[in-house]
């Protein structure tokens, strides 16, 4: 697994939005990203990198990712450890979907590796933290994303100014918590947004 080039940091870029939640417009045209929430990985003036957080990956299980990169999840006493059985398989967007990516706390941290981006949330792409959390000595909380979401130099901002998407701080409850079915209203009811109240056609403020 191997982190985009894009996840170099950029904070001397103004107006980055890197360790923030990137928020789906109910008007969303793509399917790929309706309704969804991003974790911004990286955003700088090379283009942006996040995660989505609230889209299952349905077709694969933890055992089952590590039966094929042949990790054996059982420890020592030849049980499947639980933090294996915990881990959420999610989809992180549509660039490179056979890559995986670790979001998780800070708790785990390789110097060589893990990219720390903001309140204790980082990010690993390499076999290793798999390999942990099989043995029961990975981080306290983590979801596994295959695929990333990219955007080229200016993309994001030109959607975000088309309406496009809506941005507010992160919450590691919200990006960590496997009540996913839940993760899109209550991003937007960090706004201060109802989306019952929510029409499509949204003009700028």
């Amino acid at each position: 697994m191997k982190i985009p080039k894009q996840r170099r940091r950029g904070k001397d870029s103004a107006g980055t939005l890197e360790g923030q939640l990137l928020v789906a417009m109910p008007s969303m045209s793509d399917r790929r990203f309706a309704r969804s929430v991003i974790y911004i990985c990286a955003h700088s003036d090379e283009g942006a990198m996040g995660l989505i957080v609230n889209q299952r990956a349905s077709n694969i299980s933890a055992p089952d990712l590590l039966e094929r990169l042949g990790i054996s999840p059982r420890g020592e006493d030849d049980a499947v450890s639980n933090d294996l059985l915990e881990l959420s398989i999610q989809v992180g967007g549509p660039v490179e979907s056979g890559r995986g990516f670790v979001l998780h706390s800070a708790d785990y941290f390789a110097a060589d590796s893990t990219l720390s981006i903001e309140q204790g949330v980082c990010l690993t792409a390499t076999i290793d933290i798999l390999k942990a959390i099989a043995q029961g000595n990975g981080p306290n909380r983590a979801i596994l994303a295959l695929g990333y979401s990219g955007w080229s130099p200016g993309q994001l901002e030109n959607e975000i100014q088309a309406n496009g998407w809506l941005n507010c701080p992160a919450d590691p409850d919200l990006i960590f918590d496997d009540d996913l079915e839940s993760k899109y209203a209550r991003a937007m009811a960090k706004l201060g947004i109802d989306l019952s109240h929510l029409v499509n056609d949204a003009g700028h403020a």
